[in-house]
């Protein structure tokens, strides 16, 4: 089994500040509310990491500042511990892989990623990602609902290679990721399925599936609730591996 101590956490994300965040979810709703939203699920994924991994392997690579955030002090309450890292790079792709590369080069072992769209996110899955990732080219994939992906672990940055090769945002972008792991050589696993948030419908059914969050608090101060599935259930459990 791996060590959840030798991994380090990532969190991208952006600073929830009204009209840069969330801006489909706030065609609906308003993009005031749309910063409020994203910002109790920034801290809801905040706490879920600090409760998987400890103070010194937490690491949030951040686009954006929190002085203009929603919930800003809040969320620098909630950053004690964390090491934050500006993003760099044009296009989210490459963010990505700058962001990897800068934590991997600080921490020097196996780096477990997240966004800001899954508040609620399991710490039991958090840690048993990590615990997939035993060696040099192991990566874990964590598949969203709309066809793209809340979690992606590597072993090493050098698996990662390809990902800016990857359309994101779109239907393929999971299948796309785990292509460019494999063909990185990565040995990919993995981890369940989560519905993120994107649209009013996401924001219900998460809100519905983790109704202590800090994030369905927040939804329910908006007054609106559509009549949708939740969906969040688990497709495959940790470990389950896919092949190459």
């Amino acid at each position: 089994m791996g060590d959840v101590a030798a991994a380090v956490v990532l969190v991208v994300a952006k600073a929830p500040v009204p009209g840069r965040v969330k801006t489909r979810l706030g065609a609906s709703i308003g993009m005031d509310a749309a910063a409020e939203l994203a910002a109790a699920s920034l801290l809801d994924t905040l706490a879920a990491c600090a409760a998987a991994y400890p103070a010194g392997r937490r690491h949030l690579a951040l686009d954006g500042d929190l002085a203009e955030a929603r919930r800003g002090q809040e969320l620098r309450d909630a950053l004690e511990g964390w090491q934050v890292h500006p993003q760099r790079g044009d296009g989210l792709a490459e963010r990505l892989g700058a962001a990897h590369a800068d934590v991997a080069a600080v921490s020097g072992g196996p780096v477990v990623q997240v966004g800001m769209d899954t508040p609620h996110a399991p710490v039991g899955t958090l840690r048993a990602a990590a615990d997939l990732l035993v060696g040099p080219d192991d990566a874990v994939l964590g598949p969203a609902h709309d066809g793209g992906w809340w979690l992606l672990g590597v072993a090493g940055p050098h698996l990662l290679v390809h990902l800016p090769e990857v359309p994101m945002s779109t239907d393929a972008t999971g299948a796309g990721t785990l292509d460019a792991l494999a063909r990185a050589g990565g040995h990919v696993h993995q981890v369940e399925a989560l519905r993120d948030v994107d649209e009013l419908d996401d924001a219900s059914a998460v809100a519905q599936a983790a109704p202590q969050s800090r994030f369905a608090l927040a939804f329910a101060e908006l007054g609106v609730d559509p009549a949708v599935d939740p969906g969040v259930g688990p497709v495959v459990g940790p470990g389950t591996e896919v092949p190459a």
